[in-house]
């Protein structure tokens, strides 16, 4: 049997979302919630299935309700689940939230448009993820392994699973993919070590994402994409996300800036980890550099513009005609709800090769970028 394409390892949980009669209320005053799922590299799994990728996603649940529903509803998206144990006495995680995005600051933050979030995930089954537990070789068997700073923050025994996957012999081993995914309320009170650790994960691995308001967050990093890059300069890939302005992405000797699209959003949760998808997913397919960008940001706008943390991908035959716009016309593009399920038109426009409004780039076609 052929290995997947991609594995992602990490903490899947059931979220609790308002539901109708919730919408635009704080947690406290909620009076009822919609059953949904969420963890950064289930999405990205998630997604990359949807996308016609084999995928494995590796984790532990516990031996509850919530454990079932959790491995049911992610293996229904098309995902290899066969490496999610469970425990037998560790709770699966739960975790309710609001709408709005995360704070990546650890203050309080009181307007409602920046979302609240409560976790119940100390003392999680995926908590307990240890390189004991873990087999290497079966988070070894893809093209890409993709792994979050979230992991590293759960407890020190995930924090020696991550050190102990990102160690490989030059050249060998799958493509080490890397979201820094910092999250200020987990550092603040379960982390193992300081968010600097991050850092040191993202130099050992071979294509990198992270925001601008995550490294100023985490590292105190304020200077833009530029000095992210000047401070971690080990990547083959450093992408640098910017919000609504788009994202830069370094190789060893290029630097590509894509804006993104102009997107009616309904909620931000899941945006990160579906560009991510997006990116990997035009990796894994030899794209050159800015057309990742632009895939990344089409598969983000998809989870935009839904409530939940995992939106219904584009189409591939829609998502190659919206990647190949010219640059006029991929800046007029606006997305809203329900974009996902309507024809490409795009006549008016006219179309090129994706990704190429930077003629200054010379990208070769590779499915690895290490090379």
């Amino acid at each position: 049997m052929n290995g997947p394409d991609v594995v992602c390892l990490g903490e899947s949980m059931v979220v609790l979302r308002p539901g109708p009669a919730g919408a635009g209320r704080r947690l406290a005053d909620v009076p009822s919630f919609d059953r949904g799922i969420g963890g950064a590299e289930s999405n990205v799994a998630c997604v990359l299935a949807r996308r016609g990728h084999p995928t494995r996603w590796i984790s532990r649940v516990g031996a509850d309700a919530f454990g079932t529903h959790l491995v049911a509803a992610v293996a229904a998206h098309g995902v290899d689940t066969t490496y999610v144990q469970r425990d037998p006495v560790r709770p699966t995680g739960v975790y309710f939230r609001t709408a709005g995005e995360r704070p990546t600051t650890s203050g309080t933050i009181p307007d409602p448009s920046h979302g609240e979030a409560a976790y119940y995930r100390a003392g999680s089954a995926a908590s307990a993820m240890s390189p004991a537990l873990i087999p290497r070789a079966a988070a070894h068997a893809g093209r890409i392994l993709h792994l979050t700073g979230i992991t590293a923050a759960l407890s020190a025994d995930c924090l020696a699973l991550l050190r102990e996957l990102v160690i490989r012999t030059p050249g060998s081993g799958p493509l080490l993919s890397f979201d820094v995914n910092y999250r200020a309320a987990l550092w603040r009170h379960n982390a193992p070590e300081d968010p600097r650790v991050l850092a040191e994960l993202a130099r050992a691995c071979d294509v990198v994402f992270v925001g601008e308001d995550e490294a100023e967050a985490a590292w105190g990093i304020d200077g833009g994409p530029d000095a992210i890059r000047a401070a971690l300069p080990e990547p083959a890939v450093l992408v640098v996300k910017q919000g609504a302005a788009g994202a830069t992405a370094y190789t060893r000797d290029a630097v590509v800036s894509v804006p993104a699209p102009a997107v009616d959003v309904v909620a931000p949760v899941g945006a990160g980890d579906a560009f991510a998808a997006g990116f990997l997913s035009a990796t894994l397919r030899g794209l050159p550099l800015p057309a990742r960008l632009r895939y990344g940001h089409l598969v983000a706008a998809a989870v935009l513009t839904v409530p939940g943390d995992l939106g219904e991908p584009p189409p591939p035959a829609l998502a190659d005609a919206l990647a190949g716009l010219d640059p006029a016309a991929w800046g007029r593009l606006r997305l809203g709800p329900g974009w996902t399920g309507r024809p490409a038109r795009v006549a008016d426009t006219g179309t090129k090769k994706p990704g190429t409004e930077d003629p200054r780039v010379e990208d070769p076609r590779t499915e690895d970028p290490r090379t």
